[in-house]
């Protein structure tokens, strides 16, 4: 996934971003409406938000 990431362009890296929270939050709704139980998802959909922001984090610094 890291490795992925490291080839995208900040517009698409913004754009996979927003795809992942809306994922979460939909998941997060599924699961206090009982629909869904698979916990799992949102530690890894985080994760991936976390990698994502990071890598946004580290090419500000790079340009500046």
């Amino acid at each position: 996934m890291m490795k992925d990431l490291l080839k995208k362009k900040k517009e698409e890296l913004v754009a996979i971003l927003g795809e992942k929270r809306k994922e979460l939050q939909k998941i997060r709704f599924d699961i206090s409406g009982s629909k869904g139980s698979n916990t799992k998802a949102i530690r890894n959909l985080k994760k991936d938000i976390a990698r994502i922001l990071t890598l946004q984090q580290s090419q500000k610094e790079t340009q500046a």
